[in-house]
């Protein structure tokens, strides 16, 4: 049980990390790169099948949020609340 709860809870830091990062990862050192990546690996499929039924939401002319990050992060700290 405790492992499930650390491992979300690292899910849940990695998504974080994913998204601040994604931007810069050609920036990295070889060290973080091969962590981003192994995080990319989990999350990209994960965001790219939930764009398909959440569109981004519009909060200004030109200007949207990709609610997908958002989603995902709710879903992961509801699956860790039940644990």
């Amino acid at each position: 049980m405790i492992f499930i709860k650390v491992l979300l809870a690292g899910l849940i830091l990695g998504l974080f990390l994913y998204s601040k990062l994604l931007q810069h990862k050609e920036k990295l050192s070889p060290k973080y790169r091969n962590l981003f990546d192994i995080f990319q690996n989990i999350f990209a499929p994960v965001l790219n099948g939930l764009k398909s039924f959440i569109p981004p939401f519009e909060v200004g002319p030109g200007l949207s949020i990709d609610m997908t990050q958002i989603v995902l992060l709710v879903l992961l700290l509801i699956i860790n609340g039940l644990f």
